[in-house]
């Protein structure tokens, strides 16, 4: 049987992401198994008060040798490519959007590394106390994150995939951004698709994907979750509870 456990998005919260993680421990004893991998779903990034805490945490335990596996999401994307030395827009955006639109959460990143930007100011104005400030190794981490992980049965996204295309064949923009195509389909896509991006008021299984992202972007909490197989429980402080679903009918 396959165990693996998961971590929605993060979204700047170093203190809901160690207390995840306090979860997952605390699983593992009770169950004996210090091998599955612990998958953090993408967005480590905007909106919460230590984006640099996050990135620093998930560094150093990679680097001390946990099994920790850490995926791009749109948010992570989106910071790196704007403090390259030429900064990008992510073309996923709508036409008006920029990674320091007030709705995403650039600005407050850049607070948390000690760098203000002020009404009006220009990009090139701050970009380059920017970059200074974000250190190399962050934005290099952010730079070669993965965009998906295969586990047996178990595929894991920041967004999801697109229906109908192979998993080999998945790009990134669809493996960050997607919405729409991949919420509205019912088809088997195969591997169970474990997913964050949009927010759900509970982790839920539609029987093709499991939605772990609860909010945390949003001021609501981190899920940590466990699966076995197929399925899925929400660890919380009394151990594993069920999780919500919402099963699709497959075609014939």
């Amino acid at each position: 049987m396959t165990r693996a456990y998961a971590i929605g998005d993060i979204h700047g919260h170093l203190d809901k992401l160690e207390a995840a993680h306090a979860l997952i421990a605390e699983d593992r004893a009770r169950c004996g198994d210090t091998d599955a991998p612990v998958v953090h779903i993408g967005d480590l990034v905007d909106r919460g008060p230590d984006s640099p805490g996050v990135i620093q945490f998930l560094i150093d335990g990679q680097a001390r040798g946990e099994n920790w596996v850490v995926l791009k999401g749109n948010h992570d994307r989106m910071m790196e490519m704007f403090l390259r030395e030429q900064p990008m827009v992510d073309t996923q955006l709508l036409y008006d959007h920029n990674w320091l639109h007030p709705r995403i959460g650039g600005i407050e990143t850049l607070a948390s590394y000690g760098v203000d930007v002020p009404e009006g100011s220009r990009t090139y104005q701050f970009h380059p106390k920017a970059r200074a400030a974000v250190p190399e190794r962050h934005r290099d981490y952010l730079a070669n994150l993965p965009s998906h992980y295969r586990l047996g049965d178990l595929y894991f996204a920041h967004a999801g995939i697109r229906p109908g295309l192979p998993l080999d064949q998945q790009t990134e923009d669809d493996l960050c951004w997607i919405r729409k195509e991949f919420y509205d389909s019912n088809a088997d896509h195969g591997p169970l698709i474990v997913h964050g991006h949009t927010p759900v008021d509970a982790v839920t299984h539609y029987g093709n994907r499991l939605n772990i992202d609860t909010g945390a972007g949003h001021g609501k909490a981190i899920s940590a979750v466990v699966i076995e197989g197929r399925d899925a429980w929400v660890l919380g402080p009394s151990g594993r509870e069920g999780v919500t679903r919402e099963d699709p009918i497959f075609p014939i």
